[in-house]
């Protein structure tokens, strides 16, 4: 245990998909390293891992339920006027993840953002019902339907805050640890209408995510290569890419937080 301690620190996870299970190396590396975290707020998928971390899930459990991911396990397609899915399979990996348990239950302080879909209002949560929250964090729009809570549409938190480092600030946080997952920019001949959309969302998305990163005192930038965010089966790629950033942010870390050895144990 640390004594008098005077910071405050945040670890802020982006989202991305397929591209966010690298949260879950990051996560890993830094428990192993005993670095002190005192916050965890989450966009999107890092809103789901964040979640099941600070319930107290071991790393090594997420591990294997990340490369259990796959399209298949996330798309129930059933086209409406909302959506391409239903969101009832995505619904249920949410429940299995947390085990139907709320904030209270949680051994790490949680904060989870959101996006009303209908006001752009950009919302950040600390209690209420968690199983729906991740599950409006996690809701692509179009793709996934909206949330409804408290009366408001509520969609994926990523869409103001793909690194929600500015929350974790409002938050109290006094160093912010943001992990930009980022987006899949790729480089080659875009010949069709949907290529041309997806690139541009990509493009938008990589500026977002630099501009938000900047706020934060570290950032752990897994590189990620060309894996999209659809592209569950680099399972393991993407939890080996967030380990070796992890690992190589640690000594910046370490100065940052004047730690000397280990200080910290989950």
């Amino acid at each position: 245990m640390r004594l008098f301690k005077k910071q405050k620190v945040a670890l802020a996870l982006g989202g991305g998909a397929a591209r966010g299970i690298a949260n879950v190396g990051v996560l890993k590396v830094l428990e192993q390293e005993r670095i002190p975290i005192d916050l965890i707020v989450g966009s999107s998928i890092g809103g789901l891992v964040g979640a099941s971390y600070c319930l107290g899930v071991p790393t090594y459990k997420m591990e294997k339920a990340a490369l259990k991911f796959s399209m298949d396990k996330l798309a129930d397609f059933a086209i409406s006027r909302k959506s391409l899915v239903k969101g009832k399979k995505l619904e249920k990996l949410v429940r299995e993840f947390t085990d139907k348990k709320g904030f209270e239950d949680t051994q790490i302080p949680l904060a989870i953002t959101t996006t009303d879909i209908e006001t752009g209002e950009e919302l950040v949560h600390t209690k209420g019902n968690l199983q729906k929250i991740i599950l409006a964090t996690c809701s692509w729009p179009g793709i996934f339907p909206p949330v409804v809570i408290d009366g408001r549409k509520l969609c994926d938190g990523g869409i103001r805050n793909s690194i929600p480092v500015k929350m974790a600030k409002r938050l109290g946080a006094t160093v912010v640890i943001a992990v930009d997952i980022g987006f899949c920019v790729k480089k080659g001949k875009i010949d069709n209408l949907f290529q041309m959309f997806i690139q541009s969302i990509q493009i938008l998305g990589e500026e977002l995510d630099h501009y938000q990163s900047m706020q934060a005192d570290i950032v752990i930038k897994p590189k990620l290569h060309n894996i999209d965010q659809f592209a569950f089966n680099f399972a393991k790629e993407a939890l080996k890419d967030g380990k070796i950033a992890a690992k190589n942010a640690i000594p910046k870390i370490r100065k940052k937080l004047k730690l000397n050895g280990n200080s910290w144990k989950r």
